[in-house]
């Protein structure tokens, strides 16, 4: 058993019809630009988490008395192939910087680049 509608219900719901489609259209590219900023934030977090790591294990390594291309090739395996690093030293504290340029979905359309440094006592009998 079907129920009929008022003439007046059958007419509003004609007059809607595809509303439901635009207000979609209009929706979508908002929500789609959002979660490519969540994207790209999240490549950053992880990005700058790796970079940490780097630099803190290039520290301790260059701290050891590793020499400067070694401790580069462990920056570079632990944060990428991108990562640049410098290694600076006083003779008795050393501190590594390595910086990169974010990935991801925004990665090519805002460049940022993040740094991060560490800094370590070297030990002593090292070379």
């Amino acid at each position: 058993m079907t129920a009929l509608l008022p003439a007046d219900r059958r007419s509003r719901n004609a007059k809607e019809k595809g509303a439901v489609t635009a207000e979609f259209a209009v929706a979508l590219p908002a929500v789609v630009l959002l979660l490519a900023f969540l994207l790209a934030g999240g490549a950053a977090g992880i990005t700058q988490l790796r970079l940490e790591e780097a630099a803190r294990a290039g520290a301790r390594a260059s701290a050891r008395g590793e020499a400067s291309g070694s401790v580069d090739g462990i920056v570079k395996r632990l944060a990428g192939g991108g990562v640049t690093s410098s290694i600076n030293g006083d003779g008795e504290w050393v501190t590594v910087t390595a910086s990169s340029a974010v990935g991801g979905a925004l990665g090519p359309l805002i460049p940022w680049t993040l740094k991060a440094s560490a800094t370590a006592r070297e030990e002593v009998g090292t070379p």
